[in-house]
């Protein structure tokens, strides 16, 4: 199983989590690239960091919304979505390459993430994104989305990922965080959610419902209050379940 997090969020004197202290977690970080947050300094260490520890990278690709973290839905044309993801992608790839590493997978972020799961029109830009700048790269999305559907589709490898710290609707969707029961915030019910998705594939929705959820990687958000110990604790119980911990990319399909 895949534990992922979401790094590099920080932005000039401003720092968010602790991206240090989660690379000794995780099989997986998904690397803020500067639209929703992130800067070309914050992204250079992170990606060192990672290359370092053996982290897997992937572009946590957004709106350009810094004002808004990118959890504002934008209205973008097709072309324009296209190339601001395939800018994303290419700006924290160099970055890697510096560190002796690449973008390994690409993931959308906050509001990207939940309209490309539904919407057909944002899912598609994403996808060409994807496959213009490197058809061999996975893209990390909620199990059986439009995004998922469509980058199948288009040949790209559809990676399924749970949230063990956010509250799930009986439609498999976010519930959204202005809504009660948006965040799972006991270390206990994380970790035991992780292991439910890891083990049976299944959560717990907030309506008490046992939801079908088969996952490859298992995320923690990386600006939850108590992050690291969150994510430690996911692994722990992850392990004690005797699951082994590594990327849903393997370094053999690393081609440097």
């Amino acid at each position: 199983m895949d534990l992922n997090a979401d790094l590099g969020e920080g932005f000039g004197t401003w720092r968010l989590g602790d991206d240090d202290a989660l690379l000794d977690v995780v099989t997986s970080a998904n690397v803020a690239c500067g639209f929703h947050a992130g800067d070309p300094g914050t992204m250079r260490r992170v990606c060192a960091g990672a290359a370092e520890k053996g982290v897997a990278v992937g572009a946590q690709v957004g709106y350009r919304d810094l004002a808004g973290f990118g959890r504002r839905h934008i209205a973008y044309a097709f072309d324009d979505l296209r190339d601001d993801v395939l800018y994303q992608i290419g700006a924290l790839d160099g970055f890697c390459r510096v560190a002796g590493t690449r973008v390994r997978y690409v993931k959308p972020h906050g509001a990207l993430y939940n309209t490309a799961a539904i919407d057909e029109a944002q899912a598609a830009a994403v996808v060409a994104a994807v496959v213009g700048y490197d058809r061999t790269l996975p893209v990390l999305c909620p199990p059986s989305s439009v995004l998922a559907q469509l980058a199948t589709g288009a040949g790209l490898r559809a990676v399924a990922e749970g949230f063990a710290d956010r509250g799930y609707q009986a439609s498999a969707r976010l519930v959204p965080r202005s809504s009660p029961g948006a965040l799972v915030e006991s270390p206990d019910d994380v970790a035991a959610r992780a292991v439910r998705m890891a083990v049976e594939s299944t959560v717990r929705t907030v309506d008490g419902a046992d939801l079908r959820l088969p996952v490859e990687s298992i995320c923690v958000h990386g600006d939850t209050a108590g992050a690291v110990a969150l994510a430690r604790g996911v692994r722990a119980a992850l392990e004690e379940a005797g699951l082994a911990l590594a990327s849903f990319v393997q370094p053999s399909e690393d081609q440097g």
